[in-house]
């Protein structure tokens, strides 16, 4: 694999729109937050991540396109992605966490541009197809694996699954699920996880242990509107969670508002140095919403 200018992402071309549109949203003590579309012209914004390099990177799995982008600047073309790239994640060592569609596996780039497979098996079969990934501080991964669309024909295993990969590349299954898991994510404390349902279109918390094991499945919130995908935490634990808007929602599960209403939401990540900022995946583009609140961020 030829490497990249960052040794992080892939070479991506595509249209975006170099002006920043502004879009008004409503009122909270979020009156005066507004969003601003930084990217478009894309196909299915999937993961999406903040490098602390100072840019953001984003996959687009129909383009089979990785992007990345500098503040104020033009996107910034490094590697092409031949995988369909889905969940992105860095961890610690900024090393880039992937979830690919085509290969069906979990791999990792790290800053010298090696890439390695982390997982792409369990028990002997194939993985539908890892869609969404984080990383504690510690070295413990924990990604999901549905299978959606094109995925169902070609499954391997008979249920959806929620897994963990520890430190030295100990695969286990952290649940088995009938219905689809989508987005995760891991609260500031790294103690817990939060899987989005798409099918039952919850929210679901597990406790985490010091030596990563989960525990203890329940709802935190239920009757979200729309199919959710991607979601964050912020440092005092509210949720964000992408489906239809952005919502944002208290600890205990209220939705207190709702970010860009009106647009369909796939995923979200913190972003800039001070990690108060919200990038927003729509389906088409990519949007930056200041939220001057703190995000939990595990890298």
């Amino acid at each position: 694999m030829r490497r990249s200018r960052a040794g992080q992402t892939f070479l991506a071309a595509a249209v975006f729109q170099a002006a920043v549109t502004v879009l008004p949203l409503p009122a909270q003590n979020y009156d005066e937050i507004q969003s601003e579309r930084v990217a478009s012209g894309l196909s299915h914004v999937d993961g999406i991540v903040w490098s602390r390099d100072g840019f953001l990177v984003f996959a687009d799995p129909l383009k089979k396109k990785i992007y990345r982008l500098d503040p104020g600047k033009a996107p910034d073309p490094t590697d092409e992605d031949h995988n369909g790239a889905q969940g992105l994640a860095y961890d610690v060592q900024s090393r880039l966490y992937i979830c690919e569609n085509d290969t069906r596996r979990v791999a990792r780039l790290d800053r010298k541009g090696k890439m390695e497979t982390l997982a792409e098996t369990y028990q002997g079969k194939k993985f539908n197809s890892p869609n969404d990934i984080v990383v504690r501080r510690d070295g413990h991964a924990y990604f999901t694996d549905p299978a959606f669309a094109g995925a169902i024909d070609h499954r391997e295993l008979d249920f959806n699954g929620i897994f963990h990969i520890g430190p030295k590349g100990e695969l286990d299954l952290v649940a088995k699920w009938q219905t689809r898991p989508n987005g995760i994510a891991i609260s500031n404390d790294g103690k817990t996880l939060f899987v989005t349902d798409s099918d039952r279109h919850a929210v679901v918390a597990f406790d985490v242990d010091g030596k990563g094991a989960v525990t203890n499945q329940r709802d935190v919130i239920r009757n979200i509107h729309g199919v959710p995908g991607g979601l964050r935490v912020d440092a005092a634990g509210k949720l964000y969670v992408a489906a239809w808007g952005l919502g944002v929602y208290a600890p205990d599960g209220k939705l207190i508002h709702t970010l860009l209403p009106g647009e369909i939401t796939t995923n979200c990540a913190w972003g800039e140095p001070d990690f108060q900022t919200l990038f927003v995946a729509g389906r088409k583009a990519v949007y930056r919403v200041r939220l001057g609140v703190k995000g939990s961020v595990q890298y």
